[in-house]
């Protein structure tokens, strides 16, 4: 099974990718971190970032287990990320990995962004996850830990949002609150798709 989790950042799809990855028993992919994964490892030996053979060849040899979320959301990092990013080699690479890891067995969640139109539009389920742009700004501007302003960062989420939520016409949509998206998400699984709500584990909701 493929999940593909769509929507604009810091509205809260890594964690519903995550959660619902562990209660179904599939992989996860945070596909927001493979080109600062590829802009790091080339910081790291010293490579150019524009230097074409070499960025291809770390996108093929990408090993999402190892990765240092801590160290690949640093800023410099995501600087060095936006010139990888637009190495044409590398995004077909990144498509490619994307693809070959989200076909592997048992399958997998994907979260991120063109996931549900470009990546997998044949994916078996397809969700959209947003958040008021205020909610977003401020869990973005936590996660740098004052480093940010988080009134400049409220203006970059409204300048991308009608570019982002035009990929939500195909897919589920859910205005996403954390506390409640797993169990959204779940019921809307079984009742859209046939999937088991429960799949051998409980809702946490319904533990608890």
């Amino acid at each position: 099974m493929i999940i593909a989790i769509d929507g604009p950042a810091a509205s809260g799809k890594g964690t519903l990718g995550k959660r619902l990855a562990a209660h179904f028993g599939l992989r996860h992919l945070d596909t927001g971190l493979l080109y600062r994964a590829v802009a790091k490892a080339l910081l790291d030996a010293g490579h150019r970032l524009d230097d074409v053979a070499q960025a291809v060849g770390v996108a093929r040899a990408l090993d999402p287990a190892r990765f240092d979320e801590t160290a690949l959301k640093r800023q410099e990092v995501g600087e060095a990320a936006s010139i990888v990013s637009a190495l044409p080699d590398v995004r077909a690479a990144l498509v490619t990995f994307q693809r070959d890891f989200g076909r592997s067995p048992p399958g997998a969640v994907l979260d991120g962004r063109d996931i549900g139109t470009v990546i997998f539009p044949d994916a078996d389920v397809k969700i959209f996850v947003d958040a008021a742009p205020e909610v977003r700004a401020r869990r973005r501007a936590s996660e740098f830990d004052g480093r940010v302003d988080e009134v400049n960062v409220l203006a970059d989420i409204l300048r991308r949002d009608p570019r982002v939520h035009a990929a939500a016409r195909d897919n589920i949509a859910l205005q996403y609150a954390i506390e409640h998206g797993l169990r959204r998400s779940l019921a809307t699984l079984s009742e859209r798709r046939g999937v088991p709500l429960a799949h051998g584990r409980r809702c946490p909701e319904e533990a608890s």
